[in-house]
Order: structure tokens, then sequence, then C-alpha cells
């Protein structure tokens, strides 16, 4: 793999993969991964740490075939996108690679290059709208995590690195390494690749109960799956009369407005970030059909999908979001 930086690259976008990958070789990946950070001229990435990664390729250099050419992103890919050194030669790479993957906002390295012209792909949701105004060929959907568009791959947001890369592990040596490299690394195996970037519960401050805590992160990372009382009692080994308990006590609402609450902001992010019809959105996050969305919206917001869309920021919450409370 060569992974292509810049200055002001996210550190995080470097280390998730190649950190992975450097896992599975020790987990036995036959054959193993060899992993190269690549710049113009062999220059040392500064990455928007302030930490300094020394280069092994010089990209002016570099031949194929490839296996997997993958760009970075970080605060400095506005500058990277612009280089016309750096585009040209993740171009001709390209062309000798079997697969190409960018992280976060290296997407917009790789639509400069012309690589995602007529092809779905993803980014950051604070960086989708841009690149779907600038790069209107490119079919921008910013709802998954990652997107696989034949040979091309594009991932959201610095940690959704590592979910691809577990992807492609699996996709290169089969499940059971890829299990392994999660739990030496005490991750999920990986997050789907159509699982929702955004949740409330990002927002919020973590319960103080482990249950609630492990109970929200579940429901923030499956929206679209049956998340009722009863399926969220049965996942914790708890009744659900003693589920209403906890989550009184330490969100201040029930469980199925939590849940609600959890849809409804995911989907006016949506809403806001992509150009995903109401129906669209609506399945990503669980609700049963655009009308009950709709309602949803009124309820939480005070205004429709339509209204949000347009409105400069997100919307306030008619009521406040649940936040812990004190336990009596």
């Amino acid at each position: 793999m060569l992974l292509v930086a810049y200055d002001n690259a996210q550190i995080l976008d470097i280390a998730c993969p190649s950190g992975a990958l450097d896992i599975a070789n020790r987990y036995g990946a036959t054959p193993p991964y060899r992993i190269e950070l690549g710049t113009v001229g062999r220059r040392p990435a500064t990455s928007s740490a302030g930490i300094a990664l020394a280069a092994g390729q010089r990209l002016e250099t570099v031949t194929g075939p490839l296996d997997t050419l993958m760009v970075v992103g970080g605060a400095g890919y506005e500058d990277a996108a612009t280089d016309p050194h750096l585009v040209t030669h993740v171009r001709r790479l390209a062309a000798q690679s079997h697969r190409i993957v960018s992280v976060c906002t290296g997407a917009y390295v790789l639509a400069a290059a012309g690589l995602l012209d007529h092809r779905r792909a993803t980014t950051h949701w604070g960086y989708a709208a841009q690149l779907a105004a600038r790069h209107p060929t490119v079919a921008v959907d910013v709802a998954p995590l990652y997107v696989r568009d034949g040979n091309v791959y594009t991932s959201a947001g610095v940690t959704s690195a590592l979910d691809l890369t577990l992807s492609l592990i699996e996709d290169d040596h089969g499940p059971t390494l890829a299990r392994a490299v999660a739990r030496e690394l005490v991750s999920y195996l990986h997050r789907p690749a159509d699982q929702a970037q955004i949740s409330m519960f990002l927002a919020a401050p973590p319960p103080g109960d482990r249950l609630v805590r492990d109970l929200a992160g579940h429901i923030a990372a499956h929206l679209a799956e049956d998340l009722s009382p009863a399926a969220l009692a049965a996942r914790a080994g708890v009744s659900t009369r003693h589920l209403t308990r906890l989550f009184s006590a330490h969100l201040g609402t029930t469980p199925a407005r939590a849940v609600r609450a959890a849809r409804t902001e995911a989907a006016a992010h949506l809403v806001r970030s992509s150009e995903l019809s109401l129906a669209a959105i609506a399945r990503r996050c669980g609700f049963g059909s655009a009308q009950t969305l709709r309602q949803a919206f009124v309820d939480h917001y005070g205004m429709p999908g339509d209204r949000i869309r347009r409105m400069p920021d997100m919307p306030r919450p008619r009521t406040p979001l649940p936040r812990e409370t004190p336990v009596p």
C-alpha cells in the first residue's frame, strides 16, 4: 500500500490504515502488506498535529503496479487538491493500481484527478456539500461510512478509515484475519459501510451508567435496526421496566423518546449535508416512511425538512436533548 500524504494531513488518516495493516502482517497476512508513505519530492509531511512524518517514497519516481493507492485527508486538503504535481502523480499511479482509496477529505484529491467522475463517493459529512458543488459529476453520498464504486473506495472522517481498512483486510485474507486485527485493536470487527456518520449521541455528554452508555452507543450505530424498548431491554439483559428507569435517571427521557430523538437528529444532519431524498433518509435512519420523518421533524424542531435544508445552521430542538440527570 502506498499512502499519499502532504502537509497538514490528519495523522489518524495515516495511523488507522497503516496500524491495522501492520497488525495484519503480524497475524500472518500472506502475502504481507508492504506499507509506504509517499510525498511530492519525498519531503517530510508535517501533520496538522505538528508531527513530521518522514516519507519513504518520492511520488515522482514511484511506478506500478500497486495493490492499493490511498490518499489521506486533513486540514491541508485544499492545497493538496490544487497542487498540480500531487494531482498528476495520483492520477498516474491510480492507473497502475488495483484499487484506489481516499480517507476523509482525501476525496478532494481523487476528485481533482478525475478519479471520482460519474462515481458514487463519500467524505466527511462536514465537507460533502462543498465536494458536490465543486465536482458536480461526482455522486456524493454523505450518509455511509465508506463507499465502494468499482475499484475506487472513499471513506468518511478519520476513524472510518479503520472500518474501511478492516473491510479491505477481510476482502484480501478473509474474515478470520480481519476479526483478529479488530480484537488486537480492541475494536468492533468493523462498522457496516452504510452506517450513518452522525448521531446526536456524539454531541451529548456520555451517560454515567455503563449499561445506558453502551445502549446509547448501540442506538447511535444501528439507527435503522429494531430499537424498540423490548429489543433494547433484551440486549441489556434487563426488563423493559428497569430499562425505562435507567433511561429516565441517566438521560432524563424514555428509551423510545431517546431513539426517536437520535434518529431525527441524524436525519436532520443528512437533510442538510446531502441531496438524498427524504424517503432515502427515512430508511437510513430507521423511520417507516418519509411522512413519519416529516412528522418527527415538526415534533422535534417545529419545522419541516425542506426548511431545515435551507437553514444556514442546524436548528435547535424544541425540547432539550436527553442529558444526564442526577440519580435521586
